[in-house]
């Protein structure tokens, strides 16, 4: 059975589900080349072709694996990143240099290459992580195996590295820094219902279960 969910993950899951219509008819009409995508990732595998690379902002943490994330999330990201609602100094000077086009080529070749498919089934949670996902409402738009979201422009999060979700759910609490955090009005308040170590153990839950994210070591990284 379903769990209740409060007022405020009500309000919030009607909220995306208006966004998520928004960004897929925004993301309709450009279509994607496997090809013309492996070549532009040369810009892409110094971070996210090494397995266990680690990135240094806004604190340590691993480069979140991309291979296997659906088509629509990467190029809502990018877009994200090169509009500055996603702040990383980095993905931003990248995210600017690219066209939709661009955009479309990197999330065909990136999508393609998801490994197995993330089972129905997966861990129960402990009873307080399990509290805390309920909370949050986080299987109504990430899926009841975090790998099947509520659309293709929400990100699959089962199986990413634990101390990147932790630095993405506390990047949504940020506020008027310029550097620093995410705007999204959802996910915002989502994340400031929680503290620094309940994220930390939401973040090492959804880092345990089988998923579709793979780091993909390109050539000259093998």
């Amino acid at each position: 059975m379903t769990p209740l969910l409060n007022p405020i993950a009500r309000t919030l899951v009607a909220a995306a589900t208006l966004f998520v219509a928004a960004v897929s008819a925004q993301a309709q009409g450009v279509s994607g080349d496997v090809e013309a995508g492996k070549k532009k990732a040369e810009m892409c595998i110094g971070c996210h072709g090494i397995k266990g690379y680690q990135n240094s902002f806004p604190e340590i943490h691993k480069v979140p694996m991309i291979s296997g994330q659906s088509g629509p999330y990467i190029v809502s990201a990018l877009k994200a990143y090169q509009k500055g609602e996603r702040k990383h100094p980095s993905m931003r000077g990248i995210a600017g240099s690219l066209s939709e086009q661009d955009m479309a080529d990197l999330a065909a070749f990136y999508a393609g290459q998801a490994g197995p498919a993330a089972p129905e089934a997966i861990p129960a949670a402990s009873a307080d992580v399990a509290a805390l996902l309920t909370k949050g409402a986080c299987v109504s738009c990430h899926g009841a195996n975090f790998s099947k979201p509520l659309d293709p422009s929400y990100p699959k999060i089962g199986g990413q590295h634990a101390d990147y979700l932790f630095v993405a759910l506390k990047s949504y609490t940020v506020e008027g820094n310029n550097v620093i955090g995410r705007s999204n009005g959802v996910m915002g308040g989502i994340a400031k219902q929680y503290s620094p170590a309940e994220m930390r153990a939401i973040a090492k839950y959804l880092s345990t279960l089988p998923g579709e994210l793979q780091t993909v070591p390109q050539s000259r990284f093998r």
